[in-house]
C-alpha cells in the first residue's frame, strides 16, 4: 500500500516532453510547489527519513535545492548552508568544478559555511547524472565536514546519480 502523500505528490508533478532537449522527459515540480498540501507533504516525508539521523546542518543547491533544503532544515531545527553558482556569494568561499553531459560547470560555498567536523546532509530536488550533488559533498569535505547523507525529492534511477555519489547514504520521496 503506497501512502497517500506520494500519491498527491505524484499527482503534482508534470512531464514535459523535450525539455531542454529532444528526447528528455522533464519533471515539472512548479505545480507541485504551487499546492501547499503537496509541498508539505515532500517536507514531512522528507523530514520522516531524517528524523532519527545524526547531521548538523543541510547544505542545499542553487536553486530548487534551496527551496527543499531550507524548508527540511527549519522543520527539522537545523541551520542552511547554500551551494551557488560562481560570483553570488559575498564572503571568501571555496570552489569545486564538477563535469556536465558536455562540459563543466563550478559551485561554490563560503569557507566558513561548514566547520571541521560537522556532519551534513545535502539536499536537492532531483538527482539525475549526480554532479552537482557530488560538487556539493566535495565542498563539504573540502572544508572539513562530513556527508553523512543526501535527501532528493526525485530520483532518476536509470541515470548514475546515485553511484557518482557512493559511498554517501541516497534516500529519496519519489523514484523514477
Amino acid at each position: 500500500m503506497t501512502d497517500p502523500r506520494t500519491d498527491l505528490i505524484l499527482s503534482r508533478i508534470r512531464n514535459v516532453p523535450d525539455f531542454p532537449k529532444p528526447g528528455i522527459m522533464f519533471k515539472d515540480i512548479t505545480p507541485l510547489l504551487a499546492d501547499g498540501a503537496a509541498f508539505g507533504a515532500c517536507i514531512d516525508l522528507m523530514a520522516e527519513k531524517h528524523a532519527q539521523s545524526s547531521f548538523d546542518v543541510i547544505v542545499g543547491m542553487e536553486a530548487r535545492g534551496f527551496i527543499f533544503g531550507a524548508a527540511l532544515a527549519a522543520k527539522l531545527g537545523k541551520g542552511f548552508v547554500p551551494v551557488r553558482k560562481p560570483g553570488k556569494l559575498p564572503w571568501q568561499t571555496h570552489q569545486m568544478e564538477y563535469e556536465l553531459e558536455y562540459g563543466t560547470d563550478k559551485v561554490e560555498m563560503h569557507r566558513d559555511a561548514v566547520l571541521p567536523k560537522q556532519r551534513v546532509l545535502v539536499v536537492d530536488d532531483v538527482i539525475a547524472t549526480g554532479g552537482t550533488a557530488w560538487a556539493a559533498c566535495e565542498l563539504v569535505k573540502a572544508l572539513g565536514g562530513t556527508v553523512v547523507g543526501a535527501s532528493f525529492l526525485i530520483e532518476l534511477s536509470f541515470l548514475p546519480g546515485r553511484k557518482r555519489i557512493e559511498p554517501v547514504p541516497v534516500s529519496s520521496v519519489i523514484v523514477y
